[in-house]
């Protein structure tokens, strides 16, 4: 896990979220914007388990479990891409907030993977 691309994607899942449900709560249906948002915190998360996985072979091992690590960020993938079926099954203002708690979510599963690899075991 690099530090530096984790930060980032809480970042991009944080603007994500917080447009999510401010198009939401002014009454926007699900667009390419927010689908886009919810698209590219899934797409991060992706990278985040390539680079997950090289880690460990380059001498970057976590400090916490790595199981526990895992079933987080697999997890974390399936959450964005949970709501985004949501959002093309239903075309409403919700939809638009769920894309947005959805990847306020992930923020929140983000800090917790990096405190499982960098913090917890030192």
């Amino acid at each position: 896990m690099l530090e530096w691309l984790t930060w980032f994607q809480i970042a991009v899942a944080v603007l994500g979220g917080i447009l999510g449900v401010v198009l939401g709560g002014l009454g926007r249906k699900p667009s390419d914007l927010t689908m886009g948002a919810t698209g590219v915190v899934a797409l991060l998360l992706i990278v985040q388990l390539a680079v997950t996985i090289a880690s460990p072979l380059m001498g970057n091992e976590p400090t916490g479990s790595l199981l526990e690590f895992y079933l987080y960020l697999v997890t974390a993938i399936l959450v964005p891409l949970a709501a985004g079926f949501w959002a093309l099954v239903d075309r409403s203002r919700w939809a638009t907030i769920v894309l947005g708690a959805a990847c306020l979510a992930v923020a929140v599963m983000l800090v917790r993977m990096s405190t499982i690899w960098f913090i917890q075991g030192a």
